[in-house]
């Protein structure tokens, strides 16, 4: 999975002195121009550019991250492999002290305080998800969710005239469906993200599996 969060002045991870001047502004990716303090924070799978969720909100912090992967695992019916997986070590510990919850699943995204703060970590820990974080300053290392943000604005430019951010929740939920479900990827062979997700995109040998 990845996520993108906002990032400060300069670029996505980017630390810059905050004074008057330089102060962290909306990422332009995460953030619409109408809706300049409301930012969306969303979940998409690397491998098959599913966009699985997203949350929109007038706070960016860890506890919306949180939230947005809740909502992912419980979309991707993840919730019970991951309460096994932690009920399964917790068992472990019993006979052995220093067992190790090994992660099931990998989160990679930039350096934006809401994804290194301790309480994301802790959350992150307890759901069996390891961390990589992109290099400072180096958007290209998050291109996948800067492709998905980038088409999206491209794609649906009234969602930059939206002011209401429940009207912007509302019609990010729609966009979400068509973009996963009827708008072909080039990086994926050329079909959708809800085919290749459900198994249905072309085979390693170029034929189509469906």
């Amino acid at each position: 999975m990845e996520t993108r969060t906002s990032g400060s002045e300069g670029g996505p991870g980017k630390r810059t002195v905050q004074t008057p001047h330089t102060a962290p502004r909306p990422d332009p990716y995460t953030h619409f121009k109408r809706c300049p303090k409301t930012a969306v924070i969303t979940i998409m799978d690397l491998v098959t550019r599913k966009w699985i969720c997203e949350i929109v909100s007038a706070e960016e912090t860890g506890t919306q991250v949180q939230a947005a992967f809740c909502d992912a695992l419980e979309l991707e019916g993840l919730l019970d492999a991951v309460d096994a997986h932690v009920a399964d070590h917790a068992d472990r510990c019993l006979d052995d002290a220093a067992a190790v919850l090994e992660p099931i699943l990998l989160a990679v995204s930039d350096n934006g305080p809401q994804m290194t703060s301790g309480s994301t970590r802790e959350f992150m820990a307890m759901c069996a998800i390891a961390q990589h974080f992109g290099r400072p300053g180096t958007p290209t290392d998050q291109a996948w969710i800067e492709s998905l943000f980038s088409h999206i604005k491209a794609d649906w430019p009234h969602l930059d005239a939206i002011d209401d951010p429940a009207v912007l929740r509302a019609e990010l939920a729609l966009v979400r469906v068509e973009y996963n479900t009827v708008r072909l990827h080039a990086g994926i062979g050329y079909v959708t993200p809800d085919d290749e997700h459900e198994g249905r995109g072309p085979s390693p040998d170029g034929y189509s599996t469906r």
